[in-house]
């Protein structure tokens, strides 16, 4: 089974030979594809929706790893025991949502060494959750497919999860010291994807700057006072932005 570059990437990024739930499954496409390849020696495939459980039944019978992946019907980690698998894969959704799981699966999350994270949109919302609930943030990979961008996040549990974190998220400057890179952008951006811009990532951050500044033409033409303040404050991270992406190095693209 030949899988999508996105799905491959994360399968790449499970622990080798361990236990996994894919959250959101689908047609359990990454569950089979990792059990068969040995990537996983276990997978649970959990959908809340009647049409994608099913269909992710008939793919794993069709597949003939029904001793090896349990499909599952639930919200969430629902799907799962505490202590059942050691990694968790969520994809395809938004970043607020993958927060809201998380945050209801809280219980579920023990023994569970790694959180491989794909959200479509609301990065920023993800990273920071990982952030506050002590996560450190492994990888991060940016990607293009079907005329779509991805990121994918990779974090894990370690002891010293504060301290690299303290660190990753540390402030820095660019340029020589003209432009400064704050926490809050990096959470916004990627503390790893600034580090090693490529060219999906400025091709990324340059269409969210045209998306930036067509919603701070319509707040402007709104004659409400709160708009002001709005279009001041979308006017100031455009700013941030385009300062960021002139000073950070082309030539990885």
């Amino acid at each position: 089974m030949k899988l999508s570059a996105r799905l491959q990437l994360i399968a790449d990024l499970l622990p080798e030979g361990g236990r996994f739930a894919d959250i959101g499954s689908d047609h359990a496409l990454l569950p089979v594809a990792a059990v068969r390849s040995g990537r996983a020696s276990f997978a649970v495939a959990g959908e809340v929706n009647d049409g994608p459980f099913e269909a992710a039944g008939r793919q794993v019978a069709e597949a003939g790893e029904a001793a090896r992946i349990s499909v599952r019907k639930g919200d969430g980690l629902a799907v799962i025991a505490p202590g059942e698998v050691d990694a968790i894969t969520i994809a395809g959704m938004g970043g607020a949502l993958i927060v809201s799981i998380l945050n209801a699966g809280r219980a579920k999350l023990a023994g569970v060494k790694r959180l491989v994270l794909q959200p479509n949109v609301g990065e920023e919302f993800v990273r920071r959750w990982l952030l506050d609930n002590g996560w450190f943030l492994a990888e991060e990979a940016i990607l293009e497919e079907d005329g779509k961008i991805y990121e994918i996040l990779m974090a894990e549990t370690v002891p010293q999860a504060e301290e690299l974190n303290a660190e990753l998220y540390r402030e820095r400057e660019i340029a020589d010291g003209r432009v400064r890179l704050t926490r809050e952008l990096l959470l916004l951006m990627g503390p790893r994807l600034t580090a090693v811009p490529s060219g999906v990532f400025f091709d990324k951050w340059e269409s969210e700057l045209r998306k930036l500044d067509k919603i701070r033409r319509s707040v402007a033409s709104s004659t409400q006072e709160a708009s002001r303040d709005k279009e001041e404050e979308l006017k100031r991270l455009s700013e941030q932005l385009k300062e960021v992406l002139a000073c950070l190095p082309r030539d990885k693209r």
